[in-house]
């Protein structure tokens, strides 16, 4: 994308979820998106195999236990 398509893009983003954006902070906005896009080309320009993205080391934490009715855990 170019520079002007992705200001649209962001333009459009924000007037879709009703996030006020001024002209300046819109260019800012856009400025990081394109880079982290360029970034996201680099990395998938990159050839990985299933082995070397060890998804299986990731455990999230569990959800806390919800207190019982007499507040108690």
């Amino acid at each position: 994308m170019e520079e002007a398509e992705v200001l649209a893009y962001v333009k459009a983003a924000a007037a879709a979820l009703a996030v006020p954006l001024d002209q300046e902070r819109a260019q800012r906005v856009a400025t990081h998106l394109a880079r982290t896009a360029a970034l996201a080309r680099q990395l998938e320009a990159f050839p990985l195999e299933v082995h070397d993205e060890p998804a299986e080391i990731y455990r999230p934490m569990p959800f806390p236990s919800a207190p019982d009715k007499r507040g108690q855990l």
